[in-house]
């Protein structure tokens, strides 16, 4: 799911937008901070990185909780909907991966179509 060269978009289902599983799976070990998300999320700018995990806090899979001790930070976690997710998550992938030169071929023959209409 993290390997640059893995077109993520190819996931059977998308809960929110193309990161929102992504983030999912990050925060799947835990509480992280919004900079430790960037790591594993290197291809996702800041701006559209606030905007999913605002998207996921509104639709209740993400809590957002900012501690003050021993300096101000902001954590993201997942809620226990949130948490709900893993398990389909983990069959749309093992269905992707089963399928992956399926898929593939698909994305390929549809590219080359679009440019014909």
């Amino acid at each position: 799911m993290f390997d640059p060269v893995c077109p993520t978009d190819l996931t059977p289902f998308r809960v929110g937008d193309k990161w929102a599983g992504m983030i999912i799976r990050c925060l799947e070990g835990g509480p992280r901070r919004f900079s430790e998300l960037r790591v594993p999320l290197r291809g996702v700018t800041a701006k559209v990185l606030t905007q999913s995990l605002r998207a996921l806090e509104r639709d209740g899979f993400v809590v957002r909780t900012v501690r003050s001790a021993p300096a101000r930070h902001v954590e993201y976690e997942l809620t226990a909907l949130g948490r709900s997710l893993i398990g389909p998550l983990d069959a749309a992938c093992a269905w992707a991966r089963e399928h992956w030169e399926e898929l593939l071929e698909a994305r390929e023959a549809g590219s080359a179509t679009a440019g014909d209409g």
